[in-house]
Formats: structure tokens, sequence, C-alpha cells
């Protein structure tokens, strides 16, 4: 779908934009860190035991679908008698919830129950029943009567209820009735914690999942109806807090916007499993969503690489906004949420025109600020090396941290360092606070302009990029400059260096000239690059693949060093076949 249409106002595109990253370098101040351990702390005292007890039920009111399919690699590993999750592995007759020895990640997968879509989607409930029973059991064993902070975290709550509350019939078909009172007391027991906990989740995804849970208690247990009217003001307020105007949830990941779309989606299922219909602000969240989410998708229909984020593959979207049933076009300019689309022809572009995402809000950010992806149908040709947060556990430490870095991403990057500092602790730093956006549409071209104060401080430019894109999809032409930030004495040359990381399978040949290259996609289609205002060389890269493997690749790279005046390097990707 051609984006450059005249007029599109209407499609949300402003001209101009500023974004300002508003107490972006501060984490949790002192004064939340403390109010945060004193909250895990009086979860284990007797008063909150005594807050846990109230009726005991004796079944679920209905059963909700679970309406998105699993993996089947992980849902075969179940079978085999194995838990797997991003290249970790443990034998389910050895999980030890009492005493963990796996990673965050993996923690969260297996104990929010996530991986019973999995196991549903591989295997009749009669296969899958005992399997999901022995992981419940030692569960229960663990963590059924006893608050502690990990497992009883707000946000695993809610996941665990919606997975629970939807897969019912795995974990509650034994005729043993001694374990279905346990597994029904602890999801009684859950829900009344989180009724408490919810609104104290990290904003963003932690708080929906956390709310969703909430309201998926109050429509599948008994005499649920006063917590439904307390979760819907909850989750009203989350999505206020969580969600931009535009869509986009704070943190700013992709991957994270899929998993909120998909908890909302497994909420609106509880409903109509009793018969209700969902109340109106929820699917009017979700249709922004939506939106959002595919306007930071290729012309192959999957997801880009931004903050953490890999790409998730097409059917995986397209099933999930099936299952939303919301139909709608991608969103152009996400203004808020920062991302800027540029469609024609098959030629798409995505760009991060907004600061990283502040400190408090996430962590694990990435500092790739106006960084860019392009596609041409279905094959990707500019990407960012991405993943850092759906890595394979077998990658080193140091991989997975430098995959979060301004040189892995598709911009330019002064003296090898970050256009905003990332912390030993993972989170963002001081760098990118603000951001300058103006975008003009017309009948022949889309064009973008932003820079960003990232390097003011350390070097004293501000970074300019423009980028155009034709009518016909044809020609990128681009632009980096650097400008003096203030009248401030620079220090002498500095060293800088634009880069593009290009997909797997992207063929180059570099000309003799070293001011060009030859780009050749897998379908046989050529794409022309050539620069000025610096070096070119072709050098390795590494990009991860959706399921968080490194895939070798190679990068174009345009280096140079720029007086105290500074200096500019054009650019243009054109289409030859």
């Amino acid at each position: 779908m051609n984006d450059l249409t005249p007029g599109s106002g209407a499609d949300g595109v402003e001209e101009g934009k500023r974004l300002i990253r508003l107490g972006g370098d501060r984490g949790l101040s002192l004064a939340d860190r403390i109010s945060e351990r004193f909250q895990r702390f009086a979860w284990r005292t007797p008063l909150h035991t005594m807050r846990l007890r109230g009726r005991h039920p004796l079944k679920l009111i209905a059963v909700a679908e679970d309406p998105f399919f699993g993996d089947v690699l992980r849902g075969n590993a179940l079978l085999d008698g194995m838990v797997q999750f991003r290249g970790e592995r443990r034998a389910i007759d050895a999980i030890d919830f009492a005493h963990p020895d796996w990673s965050a990640r993996f923690g969260d997968y297996l104990q929010s129950f996530a991986w019973l879509r999995d196991l549903s989607s591989v295997t009749t409930r009669v296969h899958a029943a005992p399997i999901a029973e022995e992981i419940m059991r030692r569960w229960l064993a663990a963590h059924g009567e006893k608050v502690s902070d990990l497992a009883w975290r707000a946000d695993l709550w809610g996941r665990r209820i919606l997975f629970w509350t939807a897969h019912a019939p795995l974990i509650l078909s034994s005729t043993d009735l001694v374990y279905r009172s346990s597994v029904l007391h602890a999801l009684a027991r859950g829900a009344r914690h989180i009724d408490r906990a919810a609104d104290k989740a990290q904003a963003g995804v932690p708080r929906l999942a956390a709310w969703c849970g909430v309201l998926a208690a109050g429509l599948m247990l008994p005499g649920g109806d006063p917590r439904r009217t307390f979760g819907e003001a909850g989750l009203t307020r989350a999505l206020a807090q969580s969600v931009f105007e535009d869509g986009g949830t704070v943190g700013r990941s992709p991957a994270g916007q899929l998993e909120a779309i998909q908890l909302l989606t497994m909420l609106v299922q509880a409903y109509h499993a009793r018969r209700f219909d969902p109340p109106a602000f929820v699917p009017a969240a979700l249709n922004r969503m939506v939106t959002a989410l595919l306007g930071v998708c290729h012309g192959d229909k999957g997801l880009s690489s931004w903050q953490g984020s890999g790409p998730i593959p097409g059917d995986v979207i397209a099933q999930t906004i099936e299952a939303t049933g919301v139909r709608t076009r991608p969103l152009k300019q996400a203004r808020d949420w920062g991302y800027q689309r540029l469609s024609a022809g098959n030629t798409v572009l995505i760009m991060d025109a907004a600061p990283p995402p502040v400190a408090r809000m996430v962590e694990g950010g990435c500092a790739s600020t106006l960084a860019f992806e392009l596609s041409d149908g279905a094959h990707r040709i500019v990407v960012n090396c991405g993943g850092a947060w759906m890595a394979d556990a077998q990658l080193p430490a140091e991989l997975v941290g430098g995959l979060r870095t301004t040189a892995a991403h598709s911009t330019l990057v002064i003296g090898d360092s970050n256009s905003t500092a990332i912390h030993a602790d993972g989170t963002l730093g001081r760098g990118v606070g603000e951001v300058e956006l103006a975008r003009h549409e017309t009948d022949n071209s889309s064009r973008i302009e932003a820079s960003h104060d990232g390097y003011a401080r350390r070097y004293g430019f501000l970074h300019r990029r423009l980028i155009a894109l034709s009518h016909d999809g044809r020609d990128v032409r681009g632009e980096d400059m650097l400008l003096p930030a203030d009248r401030r004495r620079n220090r002498g040359d500095t060293g800088f260096a634009v880069r593009f990381h290009l997909a797997p399978h992207i063929e180059v040949a570099p000309t003799a000239d070293g001011q060009a290259a030859i780009l050749r996609t897998p379908s046989g289609a050529l794409w022309q690059f050539r620069c000025k205002g610096g070096t070119l060389a072709v050098e390795a890269s590494l990009w991860i693949d959706a399921r968080g493997r490194p895939q070798s690749t190679e990068q174009l790279v345009i280096s140079g060093d720029t007086p105290a005046g500074g200096t500019s390097v054009s650019w243009v990707f054109h289409r030859a076949k």
C-alpha cells in the first residue's frame, strides 16, 4: 500500500513535532526503591496473609478461549519432558521452583504458565494434562501457600490467571480433589494479592498484565462482580499510564506491543466466555494498538527490530491481528511512540524518531535514535542488529549488551560511543533528551527531517538526519549532518561512522571507486548504494533472527572525521532492477 497520499493529515501525519525525554536518564528514585522493598517485605507479613483469606472457590464459572497458537518447538519439547525457552532447557522432573537455577526470562516463561499455550498447540488434552499437572504440582509445592517476591510479582500473577483460566482443562482435569482444590485456592489467593498489587507493577506491559489478571479473576471466579467493577477502573488507569494516545506502549518495544495486544485479546475472550461485552475502552485501545503495531511491520509482515525486539514473523502478527478482530491500516506516524513509517510501491522504511524510553519504564532499552530499517517487498535490506531481549541464552552477555548500542543500529555514531548511555545495570542514562522532527508529504515524495542532541554534551554536535522516499519507492535519499550544538569551541577533528546493517542473504559488491556498492536481494532485485562525504567500507555484522539466534551478515560503513564546524554525508539507495 502506498502511504504517499497528499493531504494525509487524516492519517495522523503532522509536519512538525518536538519530543522531549523528561527525566529519561533517571531510574527509580531512592524513595521509590524503598517503597518497593517495603511493599515486598509487607507481602510476607501476617497482615498480608490475612488479606489473602476468603471464600474457597469450588470451580470456575466458565473457561475462556486462548485464541493464539503456541510455539511448536517448545510444545514438542514439553512432550519430551523438557521446558525449553530461547536456548535454555530444564527437565520437568528436575524443576525445583523453590531453588531456581535459571535466567530471569526463562523464569518468567515458566512461572507465567505461558507454556500452556505451547503445550495445547501440539497435542490433545489427554496427553497434555499429565504434563501440565506435574509442573503445576511442583509450583504449588513451592509457591501455592508461600508469598515470595518473584513468583508473586503482580504481572506474573496477571499472566498466570489468564493462562490458568484459558487452559483450565489441562490443569483441572485430575480426579484428585485435593489437587484441584489446591489449584483453585491458589488462584483465589493470587487474585486477592493483585487486587492490591496491580497498581504497583511497572507501567507498561507489566501493569496491563496485572490488571487483565484482576479482571479475568473477576469474570471466572464466583462472586466476582465487585472485582470486575474495580478491575475495569484499574485497567482504565493502567491504559492511560501505559499506552500513548497513538497506541504505542511506553516501553517502545514492538515485541512488548505485541504482548500487550495479546493480553487484552485474552481478556476480551474472558468476557465472551461469560457472554458479556467488554467495556468500550478495551476494543478502542486494541484498535489504536494494532494500528501502531502494523506501522512497524515490514513488507514481509513481520516486526522490525527496535528496543530489544527481534523480527517476529509475519504469520504470528497476522494470527494475532485476526484474533483481535481489528481491521485497520498501518499507522504512518506514531508521534509519541516514536516510529515513522514511509511506504511507496514495494518499499517500506521505518525510522526511530524519538528519544529512548524513560529509564524507570524499561530495562534493556536501546540507544537507537534516528536509526532506520528498509525493506523491498518480502525482503529486508537495511536492518538493526536487534534482539537484545529475545537473544538465545547461549549468547555471551557482552554480545547481547552490544546489541543495544548505537553502533548496532543503522544510524550515525560519533567516537564509537552511544548516543544515549547504557549503564551496567541495564538502564539507559544521559544522552538524547530532545528530538526535533519535521515530516512533509507531496505528490512526488515523503520526507522526514529529524535531529537529536545525544552527542551535544560530549562532542558538541547535533545529529540531523534527512530521509526522503520517492513516490514510486525506487529511491531512498538521505543526508546525515553534524552541526555545532552551540558557540563553544569544539575539540579537534572527531571520528564518525554512518552504519547500514544489511539483512542476511543480501549480496554486496562494492564498486572500484570506493563510493558505491551493488546490493542484490534473494529475489534478484538490484539496489545501487552511493555515498558522498566519507569513505565507504563493507564490514562484518550480525542480525538476531526470530528465534534469538545470530546470523552472520555485512554492513555498509561510511567513515570520516568532522572538523569543529561540522560536516555532512549524503547517500542514496536506488532500485535499479
